[in-house]
């Protein structure tokens, strides 16, 4: 019964450390099969690929480390280690270009960064830079400490999973100011947004709705797509002069 344990412990694992990354890959793919721009949708879609190679020949280390001698004669390890290196430069490369917007060209005093700034000192990017960079590696700790038996590998788990979730944390703030500053999801911006439901023949009245001056409007009833407008008339106060037997008025 344990061993039956044990594999369903073996399969599901994989399956559930794959699931986020998955749901990203396939939205990737979606946002390239509506926009056909292979960059950057593709490439992205690429980068959480890395992940399923990663967790499979992680998966496979675990599964076969009885049939070997010791780790330096299984396969899957160095396998492992060398498509963890590539998920980390991959993800790490795409944090600070893509999601940061870091390391432009044309940066002025900004060295190493972007042209504009929101946070009033660039030694906070140049923190967070850093800071990415070595959690993005962290794994590599883990697996030197554990493999040579120096601490287990349920208390490593427990000390970089806060750290992944404080990585995660500074990361948002950066990547918010560079959609702030760039646009660079290239979302359009509209004054207001329908909640009601949209079907396919919507479309196209939605995008003149967000040419309009007023914005697009929540929509109360379904078959009411496009309510009438009517611009309030300019109201005048007429004043009438009241008679007075006042010779002087």
């Amino acid at each position: 019964s344990n061993k039956c344990v044990d594999d369903i412990g073996l399969i599901s694992r994989p399956i559930v450390a794959c699931l986020p990354a998955w749901f990203r890959f396939a939205q990737c793919l979606r946002r390239y099969r509506d926009t056909k721009e292979a960059f950057p949708h593709l490439v992205n879609a690429g980068k959480y690929s890395t992940t399923f190679f990663n967790v499979a020949f992680s998966s496979l280390y675990v599964y076969t480390k009885d049939d070997y001698g010791s780790t330096w004669g299984n396969p899957f390890f160095y396998l492992w280690i060398v498509f963890g290196f590539i998920s980390s430069i991959y993800t790490y490369i795409w944090d600070i270009k893509m999601d940061w917007g870091l390391f432009e060209g044309n940066t002025g005093e900004n060295r190493f960064l972007r042209e504009e700034i929101v946070y009033s000192s660039p030694n906070y990017y140049y923190f967070a830079i850093v800071e990415d960079l070595i959690l993005r590696f962290g794994w590599t700790l883990s697996v030197s400490l554990t493999e040579m038996g120096l601490i287990h590998a349920d208390i490593m788990s427990s000390v970089l999973a806060p750290l992944e979730v404080i990585r995660r944390f500074v990361w948002n703030f950066f990547r918010l100011e560079n959609e702030h500053l760039n646009n660079c999801g290239k979302f359009r911006a509209v004054r207001d947004i329908s909640v009601a439901p949209l079907d396919s023949s919507d479309q196209t009245l939605l995008l003149c709705m967000m040419d309009e001056p007023d914005g697009v409007i929540n929509r109360r009833k379904k078959e009411r797509k496009y309510p009438n407008r009517r611009k309030k008339s300019d109201t005048r106060i007429l004043m009438e002069d009241n008679e007075t037997d006042d010779p002087d008025m």
